[in-house]
């Protein structure tokens, strides 16, 4: 079993991801071959869509939430993700157990004495008769259980029913009340039970791979995942992490040259690039993890080395280190062309 090395892994991630070279897919592709992307905030999509696609415009994505082709909701451990409506109907289904875990774990003591079952069943009903607001939901919700907390009911509701925040949610700077809607309702199709883990797990490959076990996991929420890439070893081929995990991969998916030049990226918030893996060294050392919690990674030669933010038309590049001349002046230039693509500013670089 080859031992990938750590640049090797780097170089084989940032191409899976589309982080060597700006691709001249469609957004929509782009989505479908990342299985979807964080959106937590209605600006993390759009720069992880600029990073990876050249001549990328706001109006591209938001023309597809508009069209109905891309949809938000709430998937991934438990966050904000976008995903094509076809990717949607049959991955969605898949993560319900991770939700209702998380659901319990994160919600349980605000929504203690609710019935499980009683919640889902109400809050459809109450969506049944169109679009609501979170604030609404919450508070037809609390009529039911007038000792809970609006905002907790409406939370755990959007874990325990599949449900999708509409157009014009989600478009670029967008602020405001999130609608919700039932998700087989507002995209007028029903959701397709013959989606499998395994299936996810090949997706999840094709877009991060090499990867773990436990890296998918991490991706997802899920858990328990040994077994089907058991299913699937016969199909993948392995190799040895630098510290020595088992990583899967594709038979069909060509590993480039570790040497491969790596340009500057501004990645986006929690990108899948950095969370997608429980073993995140393939691209940050884990002295630094903690940095990309309140704000978004910086890439120098492939790897991790500060983190950037965007406020009041300035954006502030924080470098974890002192870098290269010339890896300097390759930061201010990137740095240059994301300030056109979020409006304009200055940039200020500090050293952490």
């Amino acid at each position: 079993m080859a031992v990938l090395s750590a640049q090797a892994l780097n170089r084989a991630t940032l191409h899976r991801q589309l982080l060597l070279d700006r691709s001249d897919r469609t957004p929509l592709e782009v989505v479908e071959l990342l299985v979807g992307m964080q959106h937590q905030d209605s600006e993390l999509a759009y720069v992880g869509l600029w990073n990876r696609i050249g001549g990328f415009r706001h109006d591209d994505l938001t023309t597809l939430f508009e069209q109905g082709r891309v949809v938000r909701g709430t998937l991934y451990r438990c966050t904000q993700h976008i995903l094509s409506d076809r990717d949607y109907l049959w991955i969605r289904p898949l993560l319900q157990p991770m939700l209702t875990r998380m659901r319990r774990s994160f919600f349980g003591r605000r929504t203690a004495g609710a019935d499980d079952d009683e919640l889902a069943a109400e809050a459809r009903r109450l969506l049944a008769g169109g679009t609501m607001t979170r604030p609404e939901l919450g508070r037809a919700l609390q009529k039911l259980w007038p000792d809970h907390e609006a905002v907790w009911l409406a939370r755990a509701a959007q874990v325990a029913v599949p449900v999708l925040h509409p157009y014009p949610d989600g478009t670029w700077r967008r602020r405001g009340p999130t609608p919700f809607a039932l998700a087989d309702a507002h995209l007028g199709r029903a959701f397709d039970d013959r989606g499998s883990l395994a299936g996810l797990a090949l997706r999840y490959l094709a877009a991060f791979g090499p990867a773990s076990v436990m890296d998918m996991q991490a991706w997802t929420g899920l858990t328990r995942l040994g077994e089907v890439f058991e299913s699937l070893r016969t199909e993948l081929v392995t190799y040895r992490s630098p510290a020595g995990a088992e990583l899967f991969d594709l038979p069909d998916r060509p590993l480039p040259d570790p040497a491969t030049p790596a340009p500057v990226r501004f990645l986006a918030g929690f990108d899948n690039v950095t969370f997608g893996y429980a073993d995140r060294s393939r691209i940050i050392a884990d002295a630094y993890r903690p940095a990309l919690v309140e704000q978004a990674g910086l890439t120098v030669d492939g790897w991790v080395r500060g983190v950037w933010r965007y406020r009041s038309d300035r954006l502030t590049v924080t470098l974890f280190e002192r870098l290269a001349d010339e890896q300097e002046a390759a930061v201010r230039a990137e740095g240059a062309e994301l300030l056109g693509f979020l409006g304009g500013g200055e940039l200020e670089l500090a050293r952490g």
